[in-house]
């Protein structure tokens, strides 16, 4: 009996939302390529913090053994044949049922032992997404790692609005209603970025906490390839920003096309006010084509802003069909903040 005790305080330590284990699941999410060498202490690692959690690794063709490492460390394994973390990702919010998921990867630079402070600022402040902040030494960050990540933060902050300060952490834990209402559309490192990009464009709550990031092991080796992901996640952004905020988009290059027109057209028409004739027909004819191109970008951004109105609204919906990460939902089927169910547990 005294055992049972101290362990149910050891787990209250680690997360003080005791009835919050008890009702809900955790699913810890870890997409892997080729990180035989780590993944066995991260999986330790998770499993200590978080003892009642389901692991899973999702294996991404790789070549050195991960699967078979991450299997016998105890995790359940699956494979995603489609290459890239963004693919992984999205399987891995359609194939796993659970009410929180704790998304981190298999490189041991994230600290497992914070998991439960995650998880727990996920509850009690009742967000639907938690962000790891990356702090740690100047050699954990790869050259140039840096100072893309507050380029990318800043431009994120610019067009959609601020809110996070390290959109590219792989280190979160998010709601089920927010994992529920992705619609994933990256394929590879980007996915962080549309993750962010979402919880922006919808408003959905959301916190950031400060934690340690470790450099990678010698025998493990980083699949960001700096100026390739990097040129992706800015397209990643530019192409979101149409999608989302569509009327901004083409308004702006309505703008930028009949300041062109008006530019290259100016001499035509004075020259036409003065002498009555227009002897530049081709460059009239230019400038008459790019007017018509300004006035078409604004008629298709106005109709797109309509369809991305909708599609937010869908998005929506779907969010509000599912229970907050702070509530559960009762045998009768009504919902009880998890606070008052840490009550009737004792």
């Amino acid at each position: 009996m005294h055992k049972i005790s101290r362990v149910r305080d050891e787990l209250a330590s680690l997360l003080p939302q005791a009835a919050f284990v008890k009702h809900k699941s955790i699913a810890v999410l870890i997409p892997c390529y080729n990180e035989a060498a780590t993944i066995a202490p991260v999986i330790d690692g998770f499993r200590r913090v978080l003892p009642g959690a389901s692991i899973y690794v999702y294996d991404n063709n790789s070549t050195d053994g991960t699967a078979e490492a991450a299997a016998a460390a105890g995790a359940l394994v699956r494979r995603e044949m489609y290459q890239g973390k963004g693919n992984v990702v999205r399987r891995m919010f359609a194939d796993v049922e659970a009410d929180v998921y704790v998304l981190a990867d298999g490189d041991l630079t994230y600290d497992a032992a914070a998991a439960g402070r995650l998880v727990e600022t996920l509850v009690v402040q009742n967000v639907d997404m938690v962000v790891g902040i990356r702090i740690g030494a100047e050699q954990a960050f790869r050259r140039g790692h840096r100072l893309g990540n507050r380029l990318f933060n800043w431009i994120v902050a610019r067009l959609f609005g601020p809110g996070f300060t390290d959109i590219l952490s792989g280190y979160r834990v998010l709601s089920r209603r927010f994992a529920k209402s992705f619609p994933a559309a990256s394929s590879g490192f980007e996915i962080e970025t549309e993750l962010s990009i979402h919880a922006l464009d919808l408003k959905l709550a959301s916190a950031e906490m400060a934690l340690s990031y470790c450099e990678r092991p010698l025998n493990s080796a980083s699949k960001l390839k700096t100026f390739r992901d990097g040129a992706r996640i800015l397209a990643t952004i530019l192409l979101m920003y149409k999608a989302l905020k569509p009327f901004r988009f083409f308004g702006a290059l309505s703008i930028g096309l009949v300041l062109a027109s008006l530019a290259i057209g100016a001499p035509v028409i004075v020259t036409y006010v003065e002498t009555g004739l227009v002897p530049r027909l081709p460059t009239a004819i230019l400038a008459a084509s790019i007017m018509q191109l300004a006035f078409l970008s604004l008629f298709c951004g106005i109709v797109t802003e309509a369809i991305s109105a909708t599609r937010r609204e869908l998005k929506r919906m779907r969010y509000l069909e599912l229970p907050a990460p702070g509530r559960f939902v009762s045998e009768r089927g009504d919902t009880v903040p998890a606070a008052l169910s840490l009550d009737e547990g004792r």
